[in-house]
């Protein structure tokens, strides 16, 4: 099965004298996966995506998308990218938004419109659609950041803590667009700390911890194999000892 997203013994040092942000990563992500990258703060999630993206190069190994290595030009029509931290344009409308970054990837106007509805309709942003983003909620903006994500109707969506800061209905909600997002066949590759809603959408995890993959997995797998939720599998793998209470 030949994968979407690839790396082969990444490493990425930022020098002076600290431990690699990376050590030696290796990963595969196929087509019509949900797969969840997780880890502490620090471990290498965000790095990982930065060198994905190419905002960061490897000091050695590779990462390929698509077959293709990073290092090489490569068509990111073909990808969709939310941020953990968004900024945009706050005096514009979703819409407006959206008009901008279909633009920006040369779609045309009559595809472009026929996308926002329903983008708009799959983010349930459609009835303020016409409202300013600034008066929008937090969880409003993260959803119209995943409508920014999939303009270009990507195959492929790396999504940076998508749940950030939000609500337990902003959530869930972010959980149900991720779930209909897999059922449109489209990959997605997300990094979260939230770690009941991972066990409810991902096929497969990984563990990143120290910049180290510590374990790689179906989730149903690893739950079974360690008789317990993924969250306890999480501690257990990044070795978190729970203190006694007197």
């Amino acid at each position: 099965m030949n994968a979407i997203l690839r790396t082969e013994n990444l490493r990425v040092d930022f020098g002076l004298g600290s431990k690699a942000a990376l050590n030696g990563l290796n990963l595969s992500v196929h087509a019509g996966e949900v797969f969840g990258f997780l880890g502490p703060n620090g471990a290498g999630k965000t790095t990982t995506m930065n060198v994905l993206l190419g905002f960061v190069n490897a000091t050695s190994g590779d990462a390929y998308l698509f077959g293709v290595n990073v290092r090489e030009p490569i068509a990111r029509q073909r990808i969709g990218y939310l941020p953990e931290l968004t900024y945009y344009y706050k005096f514009l409308t979703a819409e407006e938004l959206l008009r901008f970054y279909a633009r920006i990837f040369g779609i045309p106007r009559s595809e472009t419109e026929k996308r926002i509805d329903h983008l708009l309709k799959l983010v349930e942003l459609e009835s303020v659609r016409k409202r300013r983003i600034k008066q929008y909620s937090k969880g409003m903006q993260q959803r119209v950041g995943l409508a920014q994500a999939l303009i270009n109707n990507p195959d492929l969506l790396l999504l940076d803590e998508p749940t950030s800061g939000l609500d337990p209905l902003g959530r869930m909600k972010v959980r149900e667009i991720i779930q209909r997002i897999k059922d449109e066949g489209k990959t997605v590759f997300f990094s979260s700390h939230e770690l009941g809603e991972v066990e409810t959408v991902c096929d497969r995890v990984a563990i990143l911890h120290e910049g180290e993959l510590r374990i790689e997995g179906r989730v149903t797998d690893l739950v079974a194999k360690y008789q317990c939720n993924l969250e306890h599998v999480f501690l257990k793998i990044v070795g978190f000892q729970p203190k006694s209470v007197l």
